[in-house]
């Protein structure tokens, strides 16, 4: 690891002004990720300003009977959080199966966002890798890839985005509100993560020097349930192969409202629009619901080791959405 300078902010104003003084600077707060890829030395930055000690830390309700969550909150904070529990509990599933507790308890909301793949020629500086240093091309295309991407990928990248928690916040259509030298905007999370297209060296459309400071989450359509799902190599902690959160409302046997999103599949989380459409009006049950995932999946072009990913991600949302038309005794909560 390279030496770097040390900072610690106490207002928002002031880690902007530390960023902007120090070229190469990023900010640090859990710090589970980026510690990380220092050690491998697949960042080196030039100075770290810590961002754990602003007031980013509340979990607040909305006007709108939504929840503002600060980009500084503890990923285990937000699991438990009773609210998140009843309303959206997708996001509390989805968190409690991304990681050890002992991660969850340091991992914050800002930097979840914000962790980078786990491919492992990005991870491995001995290789080339488009994402680490662009124009170096992307072994993995013909490489190790059974893990990576089916969806949306490009010849430059076939990296997916390891994230659990933006998986279920793309569901919500939850908001991230960042703040930066040009002042605060805000950006749905179905459009915060990138594409690789030509340029997977950027997975956000994050600007240079801005912050997270939060995510709204809005109040879920009444009558909603919703249960997030996870295939992985092994019980315990690991990166999803697959993986999908559903919001679903179902009204005297049709499908009155509709939200699906895919991880593990993409280079971000996967919002499936064409299933959506599908499903919006349309009969409730598993013929209905197989048709729409079939129909979203069918853009996936799935590399020489990672076909499987398919029929996967399709069998565990038709697995998740005929569980949240049919709530049993210990079935999903309602979100």
């Amino acid at each position: 690891m390279k030496p770097f300078a040390y900072l610690r902010a106490e207002r928002a104003e002031d880690a902007l002004d530390a960023f902007a003084a120090r070229p190469g600077a990023q900010f640090l707060a859990g710090g589970t990720n980026l510690i990380d890829l220092m050690k491998l030395g697949v960042t080196a930055p030039a100075a770290l300003v810590d961002i754990g000690r602003l007031p980013l830390d509340g979990i607040d309700e909305t006007p709108e009977g939504g929840l503002l969550v600060g980009a500084t909150v503890r990923n285990s904070d937000l699991a438990a959080h009773p609210g998140v529990r009843a309303q959206w509990t997708a996001l509390s599933q989805a968190l409690l199966a991304g990681a050890s507790p002992q991660l969850r308890n340091t991992a914050t909301t800002g930097g979840n966002l914000l962790q980078r793949t786990r491919c492992p020629y990005f991870q491995d500086t001995s290789k080339p890798c488009n994402k680490r240093a662009p124009g170096t091309g992307c072994p993995a295309r013909e490489g190790a890839h059974r893990d990576l991407a089916v969806l949306g990928h490009s010849p430059h990248c076939v990296a997916t985005h390891p994230s659990d928690m933006a998986v279920a916040l793309a569901a919500f259509d939850a908001r991230v509100h960042l703040l930066g030298p040009e002042g605060p905007r805000t950006v749905p999370v179905r459009d915060f993560h990138r594409l690789p297209g030509d340029r997977p060296e950027q997975d956000t459309v994050i600007r240079p020097g801005e912050l997270i400071t939060g995510v709204t989450l809005p109040p879920p359509p009444t009558g909603a349930r919703s249960a997030y799902r996870k295939a992985r190599d092994r019980a315990s902690y690991a990166f999803a192969l697959a993986s999908v959160a559903a919001v679903l409302h179902v009204e005297d046997g049709v499908v009155r409202h509709a939200a699906l999103a895919f991880g593990g599949l993409a280079h971000k989380p996967w919002r499936a629009r064409v299933a959506e459409d599908l499903l919006t009006g349309a009969p409730a049950g598993e013929e209905t619901y197989a048709r729409a995932v079939e129909a979203e999946l069918s853009a996936a072009e799935p590399l020489r080791d990672n076909a499987f990913k398919v029929p996967l991600a399709r069998n565990l949302a038709v697995s998740v959405l005929n569980a949240l038309s049919s709530p049993s005794e210990g079935g999903p909560t309602p979100s």
